[in-house]
């Protein structure tokens, strides 16, 4: 079978973060401004018109396979050498390859190639070309139906293509932003089949290499199993190597292939000392270790691909949090508040589609207010409106209207803010309260969001500091035993070639192929069944040399969900009457505060009150209980709204602010009745006892995080740290910058839960 079937992909985009794609109805619109398409020149090749696109792209697209550095080294070494290849890196993290490619050189397909052959095939999803049929085509084009697929691969944008048995074209195309190049591939592709491309995702009939590793040691294994007991037996008739042979072919073949194309890129993998281990232990008729090396190969690559996939998509969590549309407001309609709808914007990730980006969506409002548009239509100076749990999706600043913020994802503050006009809002984050119409400062890859998505991009493709131990291993023995077999048959053993095999045989022990494969594989799955995301086996093993630990507070060491500390009642007030009130009014709220409330109210087996004409109001909410009009606010607010509050209800409103609490003030008829707490910091159960762990391996610890100093230090002393090791206030700039200080003289390792701690985490050794 050709080296270039076999595989099954799956979709994702060029950004760094694999999403999936996008319904066809979310195209972008003809009447967007498309820069001119490149000029296209016609070539005949193999009888037919092809079209390649002249000028160099910047293009990306995940490859299975990539589960090391050295992996990652050789093929970017191998797309090197290639003519039409400017600048190329793979990501190990990610398992991405980003190269800068010259199409007037030679096509994109043939570096996905090569990176097939390395056994890194994309892992992109196929989609059908509709309405075509591969017949009909290859006759078009003056090719036969086998040959049809050189055509189509040399398209621009076009990875692969597959004939099916059915007659189908399926093709698979790399994911991007850039118009040229998507205006080029369509015109391509129309020059083939004589009418305008159109897809529709499919499934292939290829087996990916990771599915041809299983498969092949599932087919050598019993073969083995019975070759050992016909020996024990004493036989050693023709049967065995009639076995042996095919066994040995299919269980190996993936391998076989990947130390084909090293040779053929001039790597030295250690595909290639397995190879021809196997193939000596073949022609010595050693038919048990042949199999042996196969089946550990087959099963301990297949073992540890498969723990680094789930570990690799647990890792992109945060990273698609850029929104795909904008909720945009007309010029000619009057920007209220009170005319919005409740139609919501759910937070998407950003995904372009295959031939173009998404397309706008229609406002089910019919008046003048608002249309709900693409993203890439928006431009700062636009109006904007935001609505209650809505994902922002530029950097704003607010013009009408108020609300509360989560800033959670970029700061890590557990708790939203209030933003009021003039105030900045940034891209990424959820408005928990509003709404509020806004003026547009920045969008796409300006806003801030963006800008940390590249710093996260940049420093986790940074070569770790400290290598694997395999890896520097195999890259000297390798070579040594590849060429130091001859030099010992040449100048010891002249007489005997047979020693070259020999040699190559022991050379390669079930022990190297065990070393690191097989405990990886194990310790990334442990790890990710207890919520720890681990992006590959070289960060287990730099964890034995860490010295010092940087941890953040919310959501790492604490919970991050505020809980109720204590409820203050009002002179004469009952508890169960208040907390039944406090929890009817917040019975239609997403706020943190709410959530407490109500998780606290349940637990207690307290059923909420009924509350009618329940509205927002600011700093808090409102409702009608009876015939009284009751309401939970900031206590900072009452004053300024003309709410009698009693000392006592302030004194503790006072040592709630000092511990660094939160509180809601209940407030009936225009008096406070009674004052809830919040705890913000609650420490996760354990926290403590691993800190004081960690001390007694005299590993240094620090907590960086973006709550109050106050807050930081209070949390410090609770677990038994130094204020000196309490650091708030800090941005996830100031985060990287801290780590990559620390970084400079200890070993560090970073533990954090958010988007706001990625970039900190992808800069630490661990």
């Amino acid at each position: 079978m050709d080296a270039s079937e076999g595989e099954e992909v799956f979709l994702s985009l060029e950004d760094d973060e694999p999403v999936k794609a996008l319904p066809e109805a979310n195209k972008k619109p003809a009447s967007i401004p498309i820069s001119e398409p490149p000029s296209l020149e016609g070539e005949v090749v193999d009888t037919s018109v092809i079209s390649d696109a002249a000028g160099t792209y910047s293009v990306s697209w995940p490859i299975l396979g990539m589960d090391c550095p050295d992996c990652a080294s050789k093929a970017t070494r191998a797309m090197n050498q290639m003519k039409q290849v400017t600048n190329s890196t793979v990501s190990v993290t990610s398992g991405e390859v980003k190269v800068n490619v010259d199409l007037e050189i030679g096509p994109l397909f043939e570096i996905s190639s090569v990176l097939r052959s390395l056994g890194h095939a994309p892992d992109v999803e196929h989609h059908e070309l509709v309405g075509v049929k591969a017949s009909a085509i290859a006759l078009r084009n003056d090719v036969p139906v086998q040959r049809l697929n050189r055509v189509i691969r040399r398209q621009p944008g076009v990875l692969d293509v597959e004939i099916s048995d059915d007659d189908r074209i399926l093709v698979q195309l790399v994911v991007t932003n850039n118009q040229d190049l998507v205006e080029a591939r369509k015109r391509g592709l129309e020059d083939v089949l004589g009418q305008a491309p159109e897809l529709s995702e499919a499934k292939s009939n290829r087996l990916r290499p990771d599915q041809w590793r299983l498969i092949g040691g599932g087919v050598a294994f019993p073969v083995l199993v019975f070759i050992m007991l016909a020996e024990l037996l004493g036989y050693h008739g023709v049967l065995i190597p009639l076995l042996a042979v095919p066994a040995v072919a299919i269980g190996g073949i993936q391998m076989f292939r990947e130390a084909y194309g090293s040779l053929r890129s001039l790597q030295m993998g250690f595909q290639v000392l397995t190879s021809l281990a196997v193939i000596g232990a073949c022609i010595l008729s050693m038919w048990e270790e042949a199999l042996i090396v196969t089946i550990l190969v087959a099963f301990t690559i297949h073992l540890e691909g498969d723990a680094l996939i789930k570990a690799r998509e647990a890792m992109q969590g945060g990273l698609d949090r850029l929104p795909r549309t904008a909720r945009k407001v007309n010029h000619h309609g009057p920007i209220s508040l009170d005319t919005m709808t409740s139609i919501s914007l759910a937070p998407v990730g950003l995904a372009p589609s295959l031939m173009g980006a998404a397309g706008p969506v229609a406002s089910p409002h019919q008046g003048p207010t608002s249309d709900i548009i693409p993203i890439d239509l928006i431009h700062p100076g636009d109006h904007i409106e935001i609505r209650s749990g809505e994902l922002i999706p530029a950097d704003a600043r607010i013009l009408e209207g108020s609300g509360t913020l989560n800033k959670a994802p970029l700061t890590g503050e557990s708790v939203p803010v209030d933003v009021k006009v003039g105030d900045v809002i940034e891209a990424g984050l959820i408005l928990a309260q509003g709404p509020v119409v806004c003026e547009v400062v920045a969008v796409g890859e300006n806003t801030r969001l963006s800008g940390l998505i590249d710093a996260v991009h940049t420093f986790r493709e940074v070569p770790p500091r400290l290598h694997s131990g395999i890896e520097k291993f195999t890259a000297i023995w390798v070579p040594f035993v590849l060429f130091g077999a001859f030099v010992v048959w040449y100048f010891a053993f002249p007489e005997n070639w047979k020693i070259i095999l020999l040699l190559w045989v022991v050379s390669c022990p079930c022990a190297l192929l065990l070393a690191t494969p097989v405990p990886h594989a194990a310790a990334l799955s442990n790890a990710a069944q207890s919520g720890a995301v681990v992006r590959g086996g070289d960060a287990l093993e730099r964890m034995a040399h860490v010295n010092h630990i940087l941890l953040d507070k919310t959501g790492t060491l604490t919970s991050g969900k505020p809980k109720i500390g204590e409820i203050v009642l009002g002179k004469g007030r009952r508890r169960l009457s208040a907390l039944q009130i406090m929890m009817g009014l917040e019975s239609r709220s997403n706020h943190p505060y709410a959530l407490s409330v109500l998780e606290f109210g349940e637990n207690e087996g307290v059923k909420a009150a009924a509350i009618k004409e329940i509205t927002d109001i600011d700093a808090g909410v409102s409702g009608q209980h009876g015939a009284a009009k009751v309401a939970i606010i900031r206590p900072d607010k009452a004053a300024s709204m003309g709410i009698t509050v009693e000392d006592r209800l302030l004194d503790a409103y006072e040592a709630a602010k000092a511990n660094g609490h939160g509180a809601s003030l209940l407030v009936k008829d225009g008096v406070g009745i009674a004052l809830a707490t919040f705890v913000h910091d609650d420490t996760r159960d354990g926290s403590d006892e691993l800190i004081a762990a960690m001390k007694k391996r005299n590993i240094n610890i620090e907590i960086l995080s973006g709550d109050s100093q106050q807050a930081v230090s209070e949390f410090a002393r609770s677990v038994g740290l130094p204020e000196s090791a309490a650091h708030g206030g800090l941005s996830p700039e100031e985060k990287v910058s801290w780590v990559q200080a620390r970084s400079s003289s200890h070993v560090t390792m970073m533990v954090g839960d958010g988007f706001n701690d990625a970039a900190a985490l992808a800069v630490a050794d661990v």
